[in-house]
């Protein structure tokens, strides 16, 4: 891998999404207008934000940059962009790896800007601290960047890439503990949650959400162990993402 290529790939990302209004907008508007649209859908039925709040902050990043990721990855492969450029000596690895760091830069700003409207803005009362929320939230995304990418190295067009959501991102949606705690779920279904990144990440949000913690930063412990599990993932991702990534476009 070479830092110079690695960021050279990220900064011709960064680029591009800048020149991409509508994507810019999916990707940094479009996380606030879902949660303002759930807020105010569930706080004129008197349910509350609180409860629901902190779920959403893992699942709708996630989401979002599982689809821009491996859309965006398709139509450089479809347009002969990626091809082009793993001709060049740039490493699986380093095109892989700069769109991560690409995606992860904006999912950090499209992160905060999602806690700074949920907690300032529609009064999401948490009880750790707001940056260890904002950690949380740009794990999710960077776990929804590097499963994209890894999906992308089997599709071979934007819409089969899309048609993978039901099959890797809807399954954690179900299973994750937002609609039933998953200690209540039938055995079998419990332990398939318990392989599922999206459950760790809604356990680290809902716990910092939830608990405050005279430990490190006011984070409770469990919380560190669920984001190197979302980490290990993100990671473990981007490897085979890497490994089964094709050269040639068929």
């Amino acid at each position: 891998m070479s830092a110079r290529i690695l960021f050279a790939v990220a900064g011709r990302v960064l680029t591009q999404l800048r020149h991409d209004h509508r994507t810019a907008a999916m990707l940094l508007v479009l996380p606030c207008l879902v949660l303002t649209l759930l807020w105010w859908m569930f706080d004129d039925r008197g349910f509350g934000f609180d409860n629901l709040g902190p779920p959403l902050l893992a699942l709708i990043p996630f989401i979002v940059m599982f689809l821009v990721t491996s859309v965006t990855t398709l139509r450089e492969r479809s347009s002969g962009t990626l091809e082009r450029l793993l001709a060049m000596p740039t490493g699986k690895l380093d095109l892989l790896g700069g769109y991560a760091i690409a995606f992860g830069l904006v999912a950090a700003v499209q992160s905060a800007l999602a806690v700074f409207l949920s907690v300032w803005v529609l009064g999401l009362d948490i009880a750790g601290p707001v940056w260890m929320l904002t950690v949380v939230a740009v794990a999710d995304a960077v776990l929804g960047t590097a499963l994209g990418l890894f999906v992308s190295a089997f599709a071979r067009t934007e819409f089969q890439a899309v048609q993978f959501m039901p099959a890797v991102v809807i399954p954690q949606i179900l299973l994750c503990g937002l609609f039933i705690e998953r200690a209540l779920m039938p055995p079998v279904l419990e332990a398939v949650s318990n392989v599922l990144p999206l459950s760790y990440a809604v356990d680290a949000m809902t716990t910092v959400a939830t608990t405050s913690s005279p430990g490190l930063g006011g984070v409770d412990g469990s919380v560190w162990g669920d984001l190197a599990v979302v980490a290990g993932f993100a990671v473990v991702s981007l490897a085979l993402g890497a490994a089964t990534l094709r050269r040639r476009t068929a």
